[in-house]
């Protein structure tokens, strides 16, 4: 192991620039899975998703792949709200959520998967963009732009979804469902409804998430799998249903992750991130910012 400073404060700033992006990644499941507990083991492959639409924008039309994203938005929502509709006829309303519902999005996941190797193949993809080959160089710090941008956007993205939940009639309804439904129901609100506005925005983050992923990364259809342990292990240690605690999570994660591939290794970064969520989780059971 070779120690020096720069070394240390260049994977610091790594470790939060790719935290950022992790917050994006793990946002949707803290608002099905923390808010909703709808164990959506599917949603890496919407991002996988979202990653093939930007992908495919990009290349037809040059369009930048977070704009592309941004376009698909509307698409990914619609499809959130029915697969949630599905999910709720299916399961939910019958009380068959926990194990059924949990084979439900394990389908979906392979499905989905399939579907993207079927249509195309099992070569990585990228897309091109001004940002994705510079690096900005402040004194000794190096901040490659093709993770600063989507770390930015990204906390964009957090932070229109708080002031969407804490500000907003419908943000206070998805906040309220999991607590109270009756309550709802007096207030002549359908919290069905809700819940299926709350799963549609979760899976609407995805396209965001996906175009990020592929502009840090090039893809394939079962890179997904390598972020479902990381993205429920960063909404639990946040704090279920807690996006700051997810942003803050996500960045704690992110500089463990890049401290440890720097002086001991990438082989040894899953295991001491999966540790450091253990004994945070042993001190503080609910997360950091968990009630």
């Amino acid at each position: 192991m070779i120690f020096s400073f720069d070394l240390l404060i260049n994977a610091i700033v790594s470790g939060i620039l790719i935290g950022g992006f992790y917050a994006a990644m793990a946002s949707g499941v803290s608002l099905s899975f923390g808010i909703l507990d709808i164990v959506n083991i599917a949603h890496p492959a919407f991002i996988i998703l979202g990653s093939y639409a930007a992908y495919t924008i990009n290349h037809a039309f040059g369009l930048d792949p977070i704009l592309a994203s941004i376009a698909m938005l509307p698409a990914f929502y619609i499809l959130g709200a029915g697969i949630y509709q599905v999910y709720y006829v299916a399961f939910e309303k019958r009380g068959q959520e926990s194990l059924r519902g949990l084979a439900f999005f394990f389908g979906l996941l392979f499905i989905t998967e399939v579907s993207l190797v079927l249509y195309f193949g099992v070569d990585y993809r990228d897309v091109t963009a001004s940002y994705i080959g510079p690096t900005w160089h402040l004194g000794d710090i190096d901040v490659p732009l093709r993770i600063a941008v989507p770390c930015l956007v990204s906390l964009l993205l957090i932070a229109a979804l708080q002031l969407l939940l804490g500000r907003t009639f419908i943000g206070r309804a998805i906040m309220a469902v999991a607590q109270d439904q009756l309550a709802l129901r007096l207030m002549a609100v359908d919290p069905i409804r809700i819940k299926r506005t709350a799963f549609a925005i979760s899976i609407a983050t995805a396209s965001l998430a996906g175009a990020f992923l592929i502009i840090i990364q090039p893809v394939e259809p079962s890179v997904g799998r390598d972020y479902i342990g990381r993205i429920f292990a960063i909404c639990v240690l946040g704090g279920m249903g807690s996006l700051p605690g997810t942003v803050i999570a996500s960045m704690l994660i992110g500089v463990v992750e890049s401290l440890t591939s720097t002086f001991y290794g990438p082989s040894w970064a899953p295991a001491v991130s999966f540790g450091f969520l253990l004994l945070t989780l042993a001190i503080r059971p609910a997360g950091l910012l968990g009630r």
